[in-house]
């Protein structure tokens, strides 16, 4: 199975890896988008005034634009561990064991508006670039979704195994899953005590992570969705297909303790 995870704003700095190579990423069909839009960010960095404006970046934040100045030069790490914030504090990537990380490495893929699909181990460098921002203020200028849709869609058509969705959806559009049995866009609901369920916001990164994680630990060998959501009730995950017989999407029910979603490997554990 493969799982779509999405970035982070906010990313580690250093590195001990060597600098950013193409051909050492995952999805190497992606190369010649991935060369095209690290050459515009390269280049749009080389003017700062118009990198800030077209990246949307506050005072405090200018030193962004040394970062994608830098992404030919600068040192790589692990996607995995290159990533921050609440999905990749619950996925904790560096508590991993090796196997675990054999497992992500294969089974694993973030979702990088610079780089498009990356492997979990893929080494990549720090950046700054979301999947909405603006490459150029000129008009006409294509955005980040027509330059990596079409491509990354085809990347994961290639695929046929089980494809389990945690991406927001700005960055599944950068690449759409295929419209088969099997491809599942992942939604997170929580359940209150008197049995209400609505969607979460901050805190569905804390269940993707927490998640992702419980399935690295399993294998992720799951080879059909009947697999998988067996899995997941003998866990004690609520994973469930939708009430839409159109969708093919899974619902992810996390029970909410006091008003607030409660760590998901406690509460669905207990």
């Amino acid at each position: 199975m493969l799982i779509l995870l999405p970035p982070s704003e906010t990313k580690r700095d250093g590195g001990a890896g060597s600098p950013l190579a193409l051909d050492r990423l995952r999805f190497p069909t992606l190369n010649a988008v991935r060369r095209e839009v690290v050459d515009v960010v390269v280049s749009l960095a080389a003017d700062r005034e118009a990198a800030v404006r077209a990246l949307k970046l506050g005072p405090k934040q200018a030193g962004e634009v040394d970062r994608n100045r830098a992404i030919r030069a600068s040192p790589t790490m692990r996607a995995l561990e290159r990533y921050t914030g609440v999905l990749y504090d619950a996925l904790d990537a560096g508590s991993l064991s090796d196997e675990d990380w054999s497992v992500a490495a294969e089974s694993v893929a973030v979702q990088s508006a610079l780089l498009g699909l990356v492997g979990a181990a893929d080494p990549v460098p720090a950046y700054r670039l979301s999947f909405d921002s603006r490459l150029s203020l000129a008009r006409g200028t294509p955005s980040l979704k027509k330059r990596w849709a079409a491509a990354g869609a085809e990347a994961l058509a290639e695929r046929e195994d089980l494809l389990l969705d945690l991406r927001s959806e700005g960055y599944a559009a950068l690449a759409p899953l295929p419209d088969r049995p099997g491809a599942h866009y992942v939604r997170v609901l929580a359940r209150d005590a008197n049995g209400h369920v609505r969607a979460l916001n901050h805190f569905n990164k804390q269940a993707k992570g927490l998640l992702t994680r419980a399935l690295v630990e399993a294998g992720a060998g799951f080879g059909s969705t009947e697999e998988l959501l067996e899995w997941a009730a003998a866990e004690g995950y609520e994973l469930r297909h939708v009430s839409d017989p159109a969708s093919r999407d899974l619902e992810l029910v996390v029970p909410e303790v006091r008003g607030k979603p409660g760590r998901l490997m406690a509460t669905l554990r207990a």
